[in-house]
């Protein structure tokens, strides 16, 4: 039994009410806020929230959430580019890739057509690895400008829609096929589902592509521990859970439960999270209602940002990658955390 946290409306100034029982925390009612910049925010930022004190030491008491741009219709896959200096992201039902630049904050269209892309990352030469739901394949945009096919089909069927993907320093790209892009002509193109909802891996040297596990309801996004014997994903399927698994080289054993988070709205309800990633600590970052759960490497949510709108993804950044970017619906997000970004991108 986890601990029982209550926060009422005194949240607004980081009082927490620890209460004993049944795992369960309660928000108090979201506050509008103006996000030009015109009416300066009292800090501590009300909507950084410590559930537990272990989160407490990566709040950052003068930095505000910033909103950076609004204007997507799905905002999914930010990913972040040390060398340039610059996040890109997708906007999925507008076919295109946006990027922000940290030099001047601008915003440009990045990629169009995207092939309706989800997921990216960058792999460990600097090159940009892209889930594509229209093309229901997993792309590499090579340092020369053309694209490589790296996953399109398995067994001779058309993968479903590449949603998430992530690299492994033995070059291996792993990445996640769940069916939503085929679902409608929203995200990509209506398609039959014909592989099982799988976890795959590409390998780096040979390029073959293996099933890893299909021990899930439905996989979205994932991520590696930060000494990488370890495979988190979402599953945003029947289980609505965080799972686990250990990395043996280049399977999978032990799958399990990691995490069940918490709708934090004071009923029993559970959410799903979507995209995540871990930090150096271990903890996971979860795209989750009412925003962004952080999970302790025990499973416990220790901490909320809280968002206007539903966050799909988020990846560190920055040049210390100790800021946060949240891709929420409409909008890009960030906000500065005291702990730094596990991984590349």
């Amino acid at each position: 039994m986890k601990r029982r946290t209550f926060l009422s409306a005194t949240l607004a100034s980081g009082a927490l009410l620890p209460i004993l029982g049944h795992a369960q925390t309660e928000l108090s009612a979201y506050q509008a806020r103006d996000w030009t910049g015109a009416n300066p925010l009292m800090y501590p930022d009300p909507d950084i929230i410590a559930l537990d004190s272990r989160f407490q030491r990566y709040i950052l008491f003068n930095t505000p959430i910033q909103r950076h741009h609004t204007g997507t219709l799905w905002a999914e896959g930010p990913a972040w580019n040390g060398v340039g200096r610059y996040l890109v992201w997708s906007d999925i039902p507008n076919n295109r890739q946006l990027r922000w630049i940290e030099e001047d904050e601008r915003v440009t269209e990045f990629r169009n057509p995207s092939g309706n892309s989800n997921g990216n990352t960058f792999d460990h030469e600097g090159r940009q690895l892209s889930c594509e739901h229209g093309g229901r394949r997993v792309v590499r945009y090579e340092q020369s400008g053309t694209v490589t096919v790296v996953a399109s089909h398995f067994d001779g069927k058309p993968l479903n829609s590449p949603n998430d993907v992530v690299v492994h320093p033995d070059k291996s790209i792993w990445f996640t096929d769940p069916p939503y892009g085929i679902r409608g002509n929203y995200e990509g193109s209506r398609a039959d589902v014909e592989l099982p909802l799988s976890i795959y891996r590409v390998d780096g040297a040979s390029g073959r592509i293996d099933k890893v596990t299909d021990d899930i309801g439905a996989p979205n996004g994932l991520c590696f521990s930060p000494d990488y014997d370890l495979l988190y994903v979402a599953d945003t399927g029947s289980g609505r859970e965080i799972r686990v698994w250990d990395v043996n080289g280049e399977t999978l054993g032990n799958g399990r439960r990691h995490a069940e988070l918490s709708a934090l709205d004071g009923s029993e309800s559970t959410t799903s999270a979507d995209g995540i990633r871990c930090d150096v600590d271990g903890n996971i970052w979860a795209g989750a209602r009412p925003g962004v759960q952080i999970v302790a490497p025990d499973g416990d949510t220790i901490g909320v940002i809280r968002l206007p709108e539903v966050c799909a993804n988020v990846c560190f950044g920055g040049t210390r990658r100790n800021r946060l970017f949240m891709t929420a619906s409409q909008s890009l997000y960030s906000v500065y955390v005291g702990v730094r970004g596990a991984g590349i991108a």
